[in-house]
């Protein structure tokens, strides 16, 4: 955003040139969202676009207002990069994939009020992500990644992995990290989502890879299932409620070492 004060050729570029703001990135990290109003930042950025904006990826930028000046001056966006973005709602998500059917990559990562129960009642549909998948057809790229483990036994644990599984049947890649996901609910996303190339799943501890699990993962080129995995996860994460002195997550281990015995068959 400061390339403008360069020089004055700078600052026509950056000023009068649409095509310059086609992909949008503002990474960043919370200390810098105190200090700088990140959503003007980025409201700014999308101004510059002139329509033409094809791809956002937002850290700490973004709220449901955002979102939806997004959506209203986007409407060829095709990239939507959600990440510890907590000013977004399941209200305000809902609004704007109803007005961005053309998605095809969509990333939720560590915001934690998208997801939440009860947007049955405004979009009409059992979940959030389900809405997404319905109204994005070309949806094939689909990121999750929650802040920590919880193994609350009493949650829908599945919850997730079925909204996914009903609705999002073109993905071609799938990331969900640390989520309380199990066999059945894998099982569904495998037996729904025939196109998956890509699977990343690492931080997952519900799930124990049966014979029949493996067998259905070995179809996918790009598979992460163990704890070497969380190592290139870009994204800060807590402590997981299974630590890794934990036996569960020993275990965890044993099942990723069986699986990658199992895929040197094939």
């Amino acid at each position: 955003m400061a390339a403008d004060r360069v020089c004055h050729t700078w600052r026509a570029a950056a000023r009068d040139e649409p095509s310059l703001w086609r992909r949008i990135t503002m990474r960043g990290h919370e200390g810098i969202a105190r200090r700088i109003n990140r959503c003007g930042m980025a409201c700014e950025a999308v101004r510059r676009s002139a329509g033409r904006c094809e791809a956002f990826c937002g850290e700490y930028a973004g709220d449901d207002g955002f979102l939806i000046y997004l959506a209203q001056q986007s409407p060829c966006l095709r990239s939507l990069r959600l990440i510890s973005c907590n000013g977004v709602t399941d209200i305000g998500f809902t609004e704007v994939v109803r007005a961005l059917p053309l998605l095809e990559e969509l990333e939720l990562s560590l915001c934690d009020n998208v997801g939440a129960d009860g947007v049955d009642e405004v979009a009409g549909a059992d979940g959030v992500y389900e809405v997404a998948g319905e109204l994005c057809p070309q949806l094939n790229h689909f990121r999750l990644s929650k802040r920590c483990f919880n193994n609350y036994r009493e949650l829908n644990m599945d919850k997730d992995a079925l909204e996914i599984a009903s609705c999002m049947h073109s993905l071609r890649s799938l990331q969900l990290c640390r989520n309380a996901i199990t066999n059945e609910g894998l099982e569904s996303i495998l037996d729904s989502c025939s196109h998956l190339e890509s699977l990343d799943i690492c931080h997952c501890f519900n799930i124990d890879m049966s014979e029949t699990l493996l067998a259905k993962c070995a179809r996918i080129k790009t598979i992460k299932l163990s704890d070497d995995a969380i190592h290139a996860c870009e994204l800060q994460a807590q402590s997981p409620g299974i630590t890794a002195q934990s036996p569960d997550c020993d275990l965890w281990r044993q099942r990723s070492t069986n699986f990658d015995t199992y895929l040197s068959h094939y």
